[in-house]
């Protein structure tokens, strides 16, 4: 009989149930005092039969309260399949379920939330405000659930209905909070949330000691990170050293700051007065350069293994009519030697620079000496330089493939890129000079400021 209504259950056949029940008017009380996996509800929770749902409910609505060997009521299960008619009609006999956690903690909103059911989140958060704040492993709330699977509907929705500024800052066992996750995990339509439209304390330390753009500098580094970068800044986010920041947070008295306390992530002077300076600056260029100079290296050495015209693919001893040859040496090598040495010095170029300018890079976090303005120009100037001969490069590569009617104007786009190339070149060296004046001028008059002082201080006191 109980595999019988089971079938029922799966086909979700109410005139199968109610002939059941006609001969066993104790079944659905049986199931309830056996030892079964799951119910008849259970199974037609999980299978979106809403009429076999309701049948059940109006004779046994206990059943809406039994939990399966997961832990999990039906529903957990009608909520995890988006069903919001099963799910209406559970919550109104037992809202209470609501609050309820499977095995792995997690109620039916977290479930909901997981799947990114905002209908369904929407009619258990009315039921069950309170089941929103339950935490879940990790000591998250749901909205760590939603940013960890990448449900931004659903963490938009708690955030605007919740509104509150605890629960949207409220951190983790790790000390993360959603914007810490967020950016960990590259979401930028996330972070673009979080920062225009909560009260998200974008300055936030997690356990390490770390703010959000901090966790930014220290992930992988991908297309995303630029623009996620200048979202944070535009904020007020900062990137700082663990101990600056603690140093500022566990302050005494009444200079006492705390960066948690601070939603607008503003700087304490006394601490982020000199990373407002050279830090941002290289902070900003070394991303988008790091990006540049790794595609300049890559086209660079993609070009070497296939030079224009191609290989050749076989050895060749020679004949009265055809050079010889051997298989791997580059065509272009035995037609037109001077191009293709011109290319070869190009192509070299633009690699070695590239590569450069990567090193460089990589130094400059580990090596603080590096990080001087000076050397950001400099580099700027290799830039130039890779980039250019990539422009050669290819012109090389045009003029070989092209017929000559072409030529010409391949020639004119060069000659075109040339002049706009070194009027930046131009621009970037009177910056340099000017930059590099002023400092100067600085220094002299720092200079003339001590030895006055130290020539006034030497004068024996004046009697009258």
């Amino acid at each position: 009989m109980e595999r019988r209504i089971y079938e029922a259950a799966v086909e979700g056949s109410v005139i199968s149930l109610l002939n059941l029940l006609q001969e066993d008017a104790l079944l659905l009380d049986r199931i309830m005092a056996g030892c079964y996996a799951e119910t008849p509800l259970h199974v037609a929770s999980m299978l979106g039969h809403t009429e076999f749902v309701q049948e059940i409910l109006n004779r046994k609505p206990e059943l809406a309260g039994e939990l399966d060997s997961r832990k999990s009521s039906p529903l957990h299960l009608a909520a995890a399949k988006g069903y919001l008619d099963i799910v209406e009609k559970l919550v109104s006999i037992n809202p209470e379920m609501c609050l309820v956690g499977d095995r792995d903690g997690r109620n039916p909103l977290h479930i909901a939330g997981i799947k990114g059911h905002v209908n369904v989140l929407r009619e258990l958060v009315q039921a069950r405000p309170q089941a929103a704040r339950i935490l879940m492993d990790r000591g998250g709330t749901i909205l760590h659930v939603c940013v960890r699977y990448n449900q931004l509907e659903s963490m938009k929705f708690l955030v605007e209905t919740m509104n509150d500024h605890e629960f949207v800052n409220f951190r983790d066992d790790d000390g993360n909070s959603i914007l810490h996750l967020a950016v960990a995990d590259k979401q930028v339509e996330a972070i673009k949330f979080l920062i225009t439209n909560a009260a998200i304390e974008v300055n936030a330390l997690n356990s390490n000691g770390l703010t959000a753009l901090d966790i930014l500098t220290r992930s992988s580094r991908d297309m995303k990170d630029w623009e996620i970068g200048e979202l944070l800044r535009h904020a007020g986010g900062i990137s700082s050293a663990k101990e600056n920041i603690t140093r500022t947070s566990h302050g005494h008295g009444d200079n006492q700051t705390t960066n948690t306390s601070n939603p607008k992530g503003k700087r304490s002077k006394k601490y982020f007065k000199k990373s407002s300076g050279n830090d941002n600056w290289l902070e900003k260029k070394r991303t988008p350069m790091m990006m540049v100079a790794s595609l300049i290296a890559t086209m660079s050495f993609l070009a070497s293994l296939n030079p224009p015209g191609g290989l050749w693919q076989d050895d060749f001893p020679g004949s009265n009519t055809t050079s010889p040859h051997r298989a791997g040496f580059a065509i272009l090598e035995d037609f037109d030697s001077d191009k293709y040495t011109y290319f070869i010095n190009y192509n070299t170029t633009s690699f070695v620079a590239s590569l450069g300018t990567i090193l460089f890079l990589l130094l400059i976090g580990d090596l603080p000496f590096f990080r001087h303005k000076f050397f950001m120009w400099v580099l700027l100037g290799i830039m130039w330089i890779a980039i250019n001969a990539t422009f050669g490069t290819y012109i090389l590569s045009r003029t070989t493939l092209a017929i000559e009617a072409s030529y010409l104007g391949v020639l004119y786009v060069y000659f075109v890129w040339l002049i706009f190339t070194f009027f930046v070149l131009l621009v970037h060296v009177i910056r340099m000079i000017v930059w590099m004046t002023r400092v100067l001028i600085k220094l002299i008059r720092r200079r003339r400021r001590r030895s006055a002082s130290s020539t006034s201080g030497n004068h024996p006191p004046h009697i009258v």
